[in-house]
């Protein structure tokens, strides 16, 4: 499938166009006009825009009202010759030209090694993988493959795969499509990742609503992503694998299910996709006494909408990414909002992220060419790998007890003077919420009006260990009993517990629990293990993005890995094929001592990226473009392969 890098349609009429210019971010519109006309002088002075900073959109470039009307007067005029057929579709930009355009609209240096990668994300260069000579349609006869779970992975995985005609079943626990954004529907939830760049690059969607979208959106965005490219019937919805046994004998692999009346059912495949991800089993604290409490008590991946809050008094237990979210959308409707903190979080202010697109900006993005591309290009150098030099330890810095280098202590001030600016006038809890670990040392934030909402009179912020629970009643380290009639715990998920509950046995009927363990899973570039073949890991060990991107984008190198080896697979006619144990441990090291120059080793702070020994389990220490460059083009030398042929022998490939 080719990616259309702009819309196949302009209809907005004079005025309508002339409105909406109004509500365009000119570095936007600068490349659009410099793109469409290829006229260098739009990208020279006195047009080039400033440096976009932080996680503001510069939305005027730093050009004067007068320049900007000149801008937009010159769009408008070149945009109604577009629509009316006067201007023909540029020629495909070159790399070089494209890292020269960037640059200008970011106003910084946009380095050449990330040409290809952008070229490729905003869809002027093709990613997805093809056949040699065509279809290979008798090889595929008998080749299957079963893809577990149908959250964002097991979209693009189903999608790439039925495109190029190869047999697949998704068996998915679920009544639909999804994953963690069909059943994390609590009160606030939605995205951390601008809505612009949270979307696949083959199905991009202009028409958000907001610039980071709220969780029904998102929901709606992936069915009709699936609905539209056809992959529907096949999914097998409110089936649950139970367990995956590689039969050596016959190279292929049975994967066992239940479904909803709890009959389980056998399905046989050559290759097994895993698409359930870290964040899909949550996490329930073990607090003393919790049986005893007599109200509601819910998960926040859980909610129970059937409970009534109003006038109530609510405990939240947590303090991270979900209760940022839920705190500030349900104040003020029970009588009191008691949040239980562990340590505070920092918080990055963004000025994008309760703001609603305007419509004018949704016709921009729908219909004017390459607005929607560049406008993306753009998060995706702000969002991607510019914070990762930051998040490398300096082994010389004389402050290791606040940062981890010069950049990092800049970001502590930053971030400090934030939280005491939104909290004036109330010093009494600057202490409370103002971390004393390195910033970025755990998941950064977004400011959902956080602060203001801790400052509230209805909500109250305990900082005391929880001790147990008595009856209707927290009690906290100090003593302190803290009546509720409702309980959410935003605790967090299961990440470390990765594939957990299934039981996933490989040769030999080695099991993959066995193997990692309760909280160390290890994969080759996250994806693959010695003595598992023919089994991918979507989403698998580091690679959760904990220095910016989308997820989606590490889904989509992923998932082009997989598919370009299934092609490999097929068309040589391999029965399996296994990751060597040497690149297997070669790779891991390197991991680790990525990780080791890196903040999440920091000592002194808590993360659920670690395990109980200190590894980071979780997350990639490689920049995207890294990644990218590494999942780009399997090396079939990488691994151990097994040919039809001979299936009873392993040979090297």
């Amino acid at each position: 499938m080719t990616v259309t890098a702009h819309p196949n349609r302009m209809d907005a009429s004079d005025e309508e166009l002339r409105a909406a210019l109004e509500c365009a971010n000119l570095p936007t519109l600068l490349m659009v006009l410099a793109h469409l006309t290829g006229d260098r002088s739009w990208l020279e002075e006195p047009y080039r825009p400033d440096r976009t900073k932080a996680l503001d959109d510069n939305d005027t470039g730093g050009l004067s009202p007068s320049r900007q009307a000149e801008v937009r007067a010159a769009a408008w005029d070149v945009l109604r010759r577009w629509r009316d057929g006067q201007i023909s579709t540029p020629t495909p930009l070159s790399d070089q030209r494209i890292v020269e355009m960037l640059s200008v609209c970011m106003g910084e240096p946009v380095p050449d090694e990330y040409a290809p990668m952008m070229a490729e994300e905003a869809g002027f260069r093709r990613r997805d993988a093809r056949w040699t000579d065509g279809p290979p349609r008798r090889k595929l006869a008998d080749f299957r493959v079963v893809v577990i779970g149908a959250g964002i992975s097991g979209i693009c995985a189903a999608i790439k795969l039925h495109e190029l005609g190869i047999p697949y079943v998704v068996l998915e626990k679920n009544d639909t499509v999804g994953g963690t954004w069909l059943e994390n529907d609590y009160p606030g939830a939605g995205v951390d990742t601008p809505s612009h760049l949270y979307s696949f690059s083959f199905d991009p969607h202009p028409g958000w609503s907001r610039y980071y979208a709220k969780q029904g959106e998102i929901l709606d965005y992936l069915r009709g992503v699936a609905e539209r490219h056809g992959i529907l019937r096949d999914v097998r919805f409110g089936t649950e694998v139970v367990s995956a046994t590689f039969d050596a004998a016959a190279q292929r692999w049975e994967v066992v299910a239940r479904e909803t009346d709890g009959a389980t059912r056998a399905y046989r495949a050559d290759v097994v996709i895993s698409s359930v991800g870290q964040l899909n089993r949550p996490q329930m604290p073990t607090v003393p006494g919790l049986e005893t409490f007599p109200g509601p008590a819910f998960h926040s991946a859980r909610w129970h909408h059937d409970v009534d809050l109003a006038g109530k008094r609510v405990g939240v237990l947590g303090t991270g990414a979900s209760a940022m979210q839920i705190v500030p959308s349900i104040a003020g409707t029970p009588a009191e909002v008691v949040v239980f903190q562990r340590s505070p979080q920092w918080v990055a202010p963004n000025p994008n992220y309760l703001r609603p697109v305007q419509d004018g900006t949704r016709l921009l993005m729908e219909q004017v060419p390459y607005y929607a591309t560049w406008y993306r290009m753009r998060l995706l150098w702000m969002f991607n790998d510019k914070l990762h030099p930051s998040l490398q330890i300096d082994p010389d810095w004389p402050h290791p007890d606040r940062a981890i280098n010069a950049t990092n202590d800049k970001h502590r001030r930053f971030f400090t003077r934030y939280i005491h600016e939104q909290l004036a006038g109330r010093e009494d809890l600057w202490d409370k919420v103002v971390p004393t670990y390195p910033p970025y040392g755990k998941r950064i934030l977004m400011d959902n009006d956080w602060y203001r909402t801790i400052a509230r009179d209805d909500v109250r912020l305990v900082t005391e260990d929880v001790q147990r629970i008595d009856g209707d009643a927290v009690v906290t380290a100090d003593g302190n009993r803290h009546q509720l009639d409702v309980l959410v715990f935003a605790t967090g998920f299961q990440s470390k517990r990765m594939l957990y509950p299934m039981d996933v046995r490989g040769v030999g009927g080695r099991s993959l629990r066995e193997l990692w363990g309760e909280d160390d899973a290890r994969a080759y570039l996250g994806m693959t293990v010695p003595g598992f073949p023919n089994l991918f890991l979507l989403y698998g060990p580091n690679t959760n993005l904990g220095h910016g991107g989308s997820v989606i984008f590490h889904t989509e190198c992923q998932v082009n890995y997989v598919i370009r080896l299934l092609i490999t697979m097929i068309e040589r006619d391999i029965a399996a094929i296994e990751c060597r144990p040497e690149v297997f441990e070669e790779y891991n090291a390197r991991v680790d001592a990525a990780h080791e120059r890196m903040i999440w080793t920091h000592r002194g702070m808590d993360t659920w990226y670690r395990n109980a020994r200190g590894r980071v389990v979780t997350n990639t220490p490689w920049r995207l473009l890294d990644y990218w460059r590494m999942t780009r083009r399997p090396a079939v030398e990488d691994f151990i392969v097994s040919f039809r042929e001979a299936a009873q022998e392993r040979h090297p490939a």
